[in-house]
């Protein structure tokens, strides 16, 4: 007498692989976009750093004017470039063709 082997049935093996293969889809998509976020995120830290570099060296810069004294000089240019300051009944011409 032959023995019959029992075969599990068809749809409960390809529901497995189907869920299976979701799976690891969504894993897949996930790394994907957590490689782009981190890139982004790295593109943006050095932007940031940058940002702190220009920020040390007009600190520095600042620094070394104000440890130069009372210096009348500095006082004034500081005042006519950074804050627009000009002497009483004086005329100041700002050059607008950019060069």
């Amino acid at each position: 007498m032959e023995k019959k082997q029992k075969r599990a049935p068809l749809l409960p093996r390809v529901l497995l692989r189907a869920g299976l293969v979701l799976i690891g889809g969504y894993l897949v998509a996930g790394l994907v976009f957590n490689q782009v976020d981190i890139a982004a995120k790295q593109k943006e830290l050095q932007d940031l750093e940058n940002q702190l570099e220009q920020q040390r060296q007009q600190n520095d810069e600042l620094e070394r004017v104000l440890e130069s004294g009372s210096d009348l000089e500095i006082i004034e240019r500081v005042a006519r470039d950074k804050l627009g300051y000009a002497k009483p009944n004086e005329r100041v011409f700002i050059d607008v063709t950019g060069q």
